[in-house]
């Protein structure tokens, strides 16, 4: 029972036991804790639950993507994410004398966080905006309403843009993201449609690899204060150029042929979530 359902739990167990005559003739009680020393005594052990269609979802998300790429006109894909900061980020690393600590100054209160919400396509960086506080979706549609006027400014600039463009927007899959609301916009806005990610798989979406270098930019610019702060995230990412998110995508798009070959992808832009290097694996390393 438990190797055809894993996430089957012991008073289920109990129920089917003693409703089994034919394999379990006789049982007509059993205890949660002796079911649970078998188990035990044939090595089942509590873990955490995997996504079993994971691979599934890649190989979904990778053929969706060849199959925009393939329209009559081609639509600009945008990677969309959010993160945060705080006042009390510093460098994590530093150099000093053998024997001696790398110490860094850091405000004596947290302050409150941060968020930057920030797109990202082959053009480069399109659109961001800063605001004090988490992200919700009221912030999301007035980042997206931004965006929409950005484009239209940004195509009308470059005839080569085609007369009636289309916009994919590729983002993970956070609840604010599905809100209804948010399904209106993309309804009133029939150039604009979006693509979720693959759970799990951060890998695939560049605009974490901006995110990543952009904080560096910022820690360069010391803020002490929020107002000093946003002004910073601000500035960092003019700081990011064309080529820089062009190789990010590139880099994303090299974990394709993995994804369609199912592979088990344990990667991923932030290497604190993989502290073990043997886990850790890109698409250059085979």
């Amino acid at each position: 029972m438990v190797i055809a359902n894993n996430v089957i739990r012991l008073r289920e167990i109990q129920r089917r036991v003693i409703e089994d005559n034919n394999h379990f003739q006789g049982i007509n009680s059993i205890s949660l804790s002796t079911i649970d020393r078998i188990l035990q005594k044939h090595r089942f052990r509590m873990k955490q639950a995997s996504l079993l269609n994971e691979t599934d979802q890649r190989v979904e998300y990778v053929q969706r993507i060849f199959e925009i790429e393939g329209w009559p006109v081609p639509p600009e894909i945008i990677f969309v994410d959010e993160a945060g900061f705080n006042l009390t980020k510093r460098r994590r690393r530093g150099r000093n004398i053998i024997g001696h600590r790398a110490i860094v100054n850091v405000p004596g209160q947290r302050g409150g966080n941060v968020t930057m919400c920030a797109a990202i396509s082959q053009r480069g960086v399109l659109h961001r905006h800063a605001s004090l506080g988490p992200y919700n979706t009221m912030l999301l549609l007035a980042f997206l309403d931004g965006q929409r006027e950005h484009m239209f400014q940004l195509d009308h600039r470059e005839p080569a843009q085609p007369e009636h463009p289309h916009y994919v927007v590729v983002w993970d899959n956070v609840s604010f993201h599905r809100a209804a609301l948010v399904r209106d916009w993309f309804t009133d806005n029939p150039i604009f449609s979006n693509l979720f990610l693959p759970a799990y798989s951060p890998f695939l979406n560049p605009v974490e690899e901006f995110f990543s270098a952009w904080r560096w930019k910022v820690y360069d610019r010391e803020p002490y204060m929020r107002v000093h702060l946003l002004q910073a995230m601000e500035e960092a990412c003019l700081d990011i150029s064309v080529d820089s998110c062009q190789g990010w995508i590139r880099h994303a798009r090299g974990f394709y042929p993995r994804c369609l070959a199912r592979a088990n992808i344990a990667c991923d832009v932030d290497e604190i979530l993989w502290p073990d290097p043997e886990q850790r694996r890109d698409a250059d390393a085979e």
